[in-house]
């Protein structure tokens, strides 16, 4: 699934491909089920002829302003990427939404299995509302209060996107390792220290993966790539996170796997011990 740093390589893409100020001549919509709002005729309908006025993010949220007081958010779930592509490129086998620009250029939803959906709406906030902090300009004091009196395991509080937003399964493996802290662990027994830490590693593992444009695990069509094609190249520097029984970066112990509220986890069991 697209995280945090796969969806502002995204984000960061399209503007680089001056998406911004595009108009939208024909949003083509391939599979009916990727529309969750409206229904897939007016959310057609709607989105032709509007300009692109600005492409932001919030958490795994792509959102992009249209004119007329229109948001449409894409979700991309767990295999959802956008394509920029030439004019005139015809639909591919799992194109679930095409948007064709009057700047020469196609922006295509992928989706192999389905899940992504997109939302034209006027108001967003209906669907932003329930997200926690942004990770990556959140203050240790916030995070403190956050954590204050939280008994869950480590690995699901971080998941938890009314917690904190942007995490998914491969930057809390990366973080909890950074921090030396072992994904079982109850929130509630951190030190202010070491809650400390845990931020700085959550930071620092996200903009690392920003650095590296994305992770990108395999190289079938569920995987990551950027709009362009391009894989990311944070699957080489990473320390915990698909990299069972390989030596730690730190003490050459085997990482292992375990499942944590039925996800796989990766860590180094000398590393990250249980208190």
């Amino acid at each position: 699934m697209p995280e945090l740093p796969e969806v502002e390589t995204i984000i960061r893409e399209l503007r680089a491909a001056r998406v911004i100020g595009s108009r939208i001549t024909q949003a083509r919509v391939l599979w009916p089920k990727t529309v969750a709002e409206p229904g897939p005729r007016a959310f057609s309908r709607q989105l032709a002829g509007r300009e692109i006025l600005d492409i932001s993010r919030r958490a795994k949220y792509i959102i992009i302003t249209v004119s007329d007081g229109q948001t449409l958010l894409i979700h991309l779930r767990m295999t959802g990427h956008l394509n920029i592509l030439p004019p005139q490129t015809p639909p591919r086998r799992h194109d679930r939404l095409v948007l064709i620009l009057n700047s020469r250029q196609q922006i295509h939803f992928a989706d192999a299995r389905k899940f992504g959906r997109a939302w034209l709406t006027r108001t967003p906030e209906r669907y932003l509302a329930h997200l926690g902090p942004e990770p990556l300009t959140l203050i240790t004091a916030d995070f403190l209060h956050r954590l204050a009196g939280r008994s869950r395991q480590l690995k699901p509080l971080l998941l938890d996107q009314a917690f904190i937003a942007g995490l998914g399964n491969i930057y809390t493996d990366e973080a909890l390792w950074i921090a030396r802290l072992h994904p079982c662990r109850r929130a509630d027994t951190l030190s202010p220290a070491q809650a400390g830490a845990l931020l700085r590693a959550i930071k620092q593992a996200l903009r690392r993966g920003i650095r590296n444009l994305g992770t990108t695990l395999g190289d079938g069509k569920t995987n990551f790539v950027l709009p362009r094609g391009e894989r990311g190249r944070n699957q080489e520097q990473l320390n915990a996170y698909g990299q069972t029984g390989a030596p730690c970066p730190r003490c050459k112990t085997p990482i292992q796997r375990i499942l944590v509220a039925q996800r796989a986890t990766h860590l180094c069991p000398l590393c990250q011990t249980l208190p």
